[in-house]
């Protein structure tokens, strides 16, 4: 029943719209006709697809960019600092223990580091003559 209404429905569309082309004036046609034919044309046109495509990416990565530009942290504060406390760490005098940390070091285990250096040393250059 649905299928019998839709065409009841299309044809009484198309006879309204046969009489109401008929009883136009000649201006409005040239009007109509010169319209539809720009229609077309633009509609047969090729596409830029990589302009549609690039403003949205374009604005999307400037929005990211702004976005990391703002969360990056603030450095306050002296620059040199972290700097100058890695050169100390990184270089201490060559008296100095290195740092127990967590205090379950043996002191006996800093008495011999000449002896560890040179045994490194000397199997660094046993390997490469191998």
């Amino acid at each position: 029943m649905n299928n019998a209404s839709d065409k009841a429905f299309e044809q009484r569309a198309r006879a309204l719209y046969h009489e109401a082309s008929r009883q136009l004036d000649p201006a409005t046609a040239g009007r109509l006709r010169a319209a539809r034919r720009t229609a077309l044309q633009a509609a047969q046109a090729p596409v830029h697809h990589r302009l549609r495509t690039l403003l949205p990416v374009g604005a999307l990565a400037a929005v990211a960019l702004a976005a990391l530009m703002v969360w990056q942290p603030l450095q306050r504060g002296n620059v040199s600092a972290p700097a100058d406390a890695m050169s100390a760490i990184s270089s201490p005098a060559s008296n100095e223990l290195p740092p127990d940390l967590d205090g379950h070091d043996d002191p006996k285990l800093y008495q011999n580091l000449d002896f560890y250096s040179w045994l490194a040393s000397n199997k660094a250059q046993t390997t490469d003559t191998h």
